[in-house]
C-alpha cells in the first residue's frame, strides 16, 4: 500500500535558514556581472558536421580563422556576423509571426539549429517568449506535437526497449548530465494522457533550467517514458509519433521504470532528476519509492507545493504579518491529484516548522474531488489523500455548501477545471477576510479556475492573486492590482542550481521549504502594498540565485553535498561562476 506523504517527512525547522536573514533587502545582479569563463568545447567534428549540431553551430559568426580550422569555409556566409547582429536578425524575424503556434515552431527551429543564439533570444526577451516556450503555448504544441514534428531532440525509451534500456542511454552523445527531465505523458498539464506528444514539457523545463538557473545547455537532457497512451484519438491517428497501445499498468508499469532509473543513473550518476507530468498515484508512488535512492523529485508535487507555498507565505507579508502567521489560515482547495496533494502537504510541513503539531495543520485544510468534500465516507481515497479526510462532515459536500462553515482565507485551485471559482466564493471570501489568497493555479490559462479580472471585480479589489498561466495586472477603480505568476519557473531552476553546484546526492523534502522561504522573502514593502509577491520574470536569475545559495547550503548542513566552492570563493560567488551565458565557446578539433 501506498504509504501517506507525512510518513516520511521529516522536521524542517533544524535546517531553514532564519527568517530574519531572508526578509533583508537583496539587491539584484544584472546577467552581465555574472562570471562566465570562455567555454572551450573540444571534438572530432569537422565540415558539415559542426554546422548540422546546435551545439556547435555558429550559422554566420565563425571567424576565418575557424572555417579554416572547422572545414567550412565555403560552406557558410564569408562575412562574419557578431551573434549580437544575428540575433537582432531572428528577432525580427519572429516579430512578423503573430500566432503564438507559430512562433513556438520559429523557436523550435532557432533551438535545433543553433543552440546559443537560441537561448540568447529567449534571455534577452525571457518575458515576452516565457509563455511562449511554456505554458500556456506548450500545451497546444504537446496536443499538436505529431503534426509539427520536424527534427528530434531527447531521447525516449519505449516498451520496445525493454531488457535494452543500457544501450539505448548510451546512445546520448554527451557525457556530461547536470539535468533530467522524464514524463510519461500520462498528465501533461490539465490536458490529460498526451502520450510521446508529452516530450514538449521537458524540452520546455530545460530552456527554463538553462535560462533560469543558468545550466549549460551541453548539460540538460529531456526524455519520454513511452509507456503507451490511453487516448483513443492517439491511438486510432497515423500521425501519431507514439508506441500505439494502451499503457502499462501496475507491476509492468514499475518494472519499466525502475529498469530506466537503473540504466540512465548508471550512464549519468551525478544528474538530478525531474519527474514530470505522471499521473496519480504513479507520480507519488515514484517519489517515495526513489527518493532516497537518487537524487530525483517530482515538479508537480513538489516544485508546486514549494512556489504555492510562497505565495501564502509572503500573503502574509502583504498583509502586515509574519510567516508564523500561516497557522491562522485556513485553506479551501479545489483539486486533490498529485499537485493538490502536494501542494498541501508542503503547506502542512510548514505550518508544523512554525510550532503546530501535524494534526493542527491538516485541520486548517479542506479538500475537494471532482466527487466533492474529502470526508466521513469517502472510501475510495489514496492513503496521500486520507489524511486530509475530514471526518466531522460528510464526504461529497460541494464547496458552495460548505463555504460559511469553513471561511476560507485561502483558494486553492488545482483541479483543472475553469470557472470552480465562482463569484459567490470570490465575494464571500472577501468580505471578511484582509486581502484573501486567491490561487487559481491550474494550467493552461483555459484550465485556470477563475481569471485576473474576474477575481478582482468579485472580491472588489480586496485579494492577493497568483495563477499558473500569466495573467496582465487589472485595472480597477482608477489603480492597478498587480497579478502574479505562481509558476514552478521560480522555484526549479534555482533548484537545480543548488543541486548541481554542490553535487547533491539527493533531494530531502526540506529543499522545497528553503525555497519557498526564500521566494517569499524577496517581494519589497513597496512591491507588496500593490499586491505584487514576487519579482518580475526578467529577474528569474536572480530569484534562482538567491533559491540556489540556500539549496547549497541546505545540502551543506545536511551533509549530503559532494562538491564545495574553491578555496577563496563562498557559495554565492560560486553559483555565479557556474552560470552559463549564451556566448559561443571555442572549438577545439582533436582527434579523440
Amino acid at each position: 500500500m501506498l504509504a501517506p506523504i507525512q510518513s516520511i517527512a521529516r522536521p524542517v525547522s533544524s535546517i531553514l535558514p532564519a527568517t530574519g536573514a531572508l526578509v533583508a533587502k537583496r539587491t539584484f545582479f544584472a546577467p552581465s556581472e555574472v562570471y562566465n569563463k570562455k567555454q572551450v568545447i573540444i571534438t572530432k567534428k569537422t565540415g558539415l558536421d559542426i554546422l548540422n549540431d546546435p551545439k556547435l553551430n555558429k550559422g554566420s559568426a565563425f571567424t576565418a580563422d575557424e572555417k579554416d580550422r572547422l572545414g567550412i569555409r565555403g560552406l557558410v556566409p564569408p562575412r562574419p556576423q557578431t551573434l549580437e547582429a544575428q540575433y537582432k536578425r531572428c528577432k525580427t524575424n519572429l516579430d512578423k509571426i503573430s500566432d503564438p503556434l507559430e512562433k513556438f515552431i520559429y523557436l523550435n527551429h532557432l533551438q535545433n539549429r543553433n543552440e546559443t543564439l537560441y537561448y540568447k533570444m529567449i534571455l534577452e526577451n525571457f518575458v515576452e517568449l516565457a509563455p511562449i516556450i511554456y505554458t500556456p503555448v506548450v500545451g497546444e504544441a504537446c496536443q499538436k506535437f505529431h503534426k509539427i514534428f520536424t527534427q528530434t531532440r531527447g531521447m525516449y525509451f519505449s516498451t520496445a526497449d525493454r531488457g535494452q534500456m543500457s544501450a539505448v542511454a548510451a546512445n546520448w552523445p554527451y557525457d556530461n548530465v547536470d539535468v533530467i527531465v522524464v514524463t510519461d505523458g500520462s498528465r501533461i498539464l490539465g490536458l490529460g494522457d498526451l502520450g510521446a506528444g508529452g516530450m514538449q514539457i521537458p524540452i520546455g523545463k530545460l530552456t527554463l533550467y538553462v535560462c533560469g538557473g543558468g545550466i549549460n545547455p551541453r548539460n540538460v537532457l529531456p526524455i519520454v517514458l513511452d509507456v503507451g497512451t490511453n487516448n483513443k484519438e492517439l491511438l486510432n491517428d497515423p500521425l501519431y509519433l507514439g508506441m500505439q497501445h494502451p499503457r502499462l499498468q501496475g507491476e509492468e508499469f514499475h518494472a519499466f521504470v525502475d529498469e530506466w532509473v537503473s540504466a540512465i543513473t548508471d550512464r549519468f550518476p551525478k544528474a538530478v532528476i525531474q519527474f514530470e507530468d505522471f499521473m496519480m498515484p504513479n507520480a507519488l508512488d515514484l517519489l517515495l519509492k526513489y527518493k532516497d535512492q537518487i537524487c530525483m523529485f517530482n515538479d508537480d508535487i513538489q516544485s508546486t507545493g514549494a512556489i504555492t507555498l510562497a505565495s501564502v507565505l509572503a500573503t502574509m507579508r502583504a498583509r502586515g504579518g509574519t510567516f508564523a502567521d500561516i497557522k491562522k489560515e485556513t485553506f479551501l482547495c479545489l483539486g486533490a491529484g498529485s499537485s493538490g496533494v502536494g501542494v498541501c502537504e508542503t503547506i502542512v510541513d510548514c505550518i508544523v516548522a512554525e510550532g503546530a503539531t501535524r494534526e493542527e495543520a491538516y485541520a486548517q485544510f479542506y479538500m475537494f474531488d471532482h466527487k466533492g468534500l474529502l470526508g466521513k465516507g469517502r472510501d475510495d481515497l489514496l492513503p496521500s489523500q486520507q489524511v486530509f479526510m475530514r471526518k466531522e462532515y460528510p464526504g461529497g459536500k460541494t464547496p458552495a455548501e460548505m463555504l460559511e462553515k469553513i471561511k476560507p482565507t485561502c483558494l486553492l485551485g488545482l483541479s483543472t477545471c475553469p470557472k470552480l471559482f465562482t463569484k459567490e466564493m470570490l465575494s464571500f471570501v472577501s468580505s471578511y477576510c484582509e486581502k484573501p489568497g486567491i490561487f487559481p493555479l491550474s494550467n493552461p490559462t483555459s484550465r485556470s479556475e477563475c481569471t485576473a479580472e474576474e477575481a478582482v471585480e468579485f472580491t472588489n479589489g480586496n485579494l492577493i492573486f497568483a495563477s499558473g498561466s500569466p495573467f496582465d495586472p487589472v485595472e480597477w477603480k482608477g489603480k492597478t492590482i498587480q497579478t502574479n505568476q505562481c509558476n514552478n519557473s521560480y522555484s526549479f531552476p534555482g533548484i537545480g542550481l543548488g543541486l548541481v553546484s554542490s553535487r547533491s546526492t539527493r533531494v530531502p523534502f526540506e529543499t522545497f521549504q528553503v525555497c519557498a522561504r526564500v521566494i517569499a522573502s524577496l517581494g519589497t514593502p513597496e512591491m507588496l502594498a500593490t499586491g505584487k509577491i514576487f519579482p518580475d520574470l526578467d529577474n528569474l536569475r536572480a530569484v534562482s540565485l538567491e533559491v540556489g545559495i540556500e539549496v547549497a547550503k541546505m545540502a551543506e548542513r545536511m551533509n549530503i553535498a559532494t562538491q564545495f566552492p574553491p578555496k577563496g570563493m563562498d557559495w554565492r560567488e560560486w553559483l555565479k561562476h557556474n552560470m552559463w551565458q549564451p556566448e559561443y565557446p571555442h572549438i577545439v578539433v582533436k582527434n579523440l
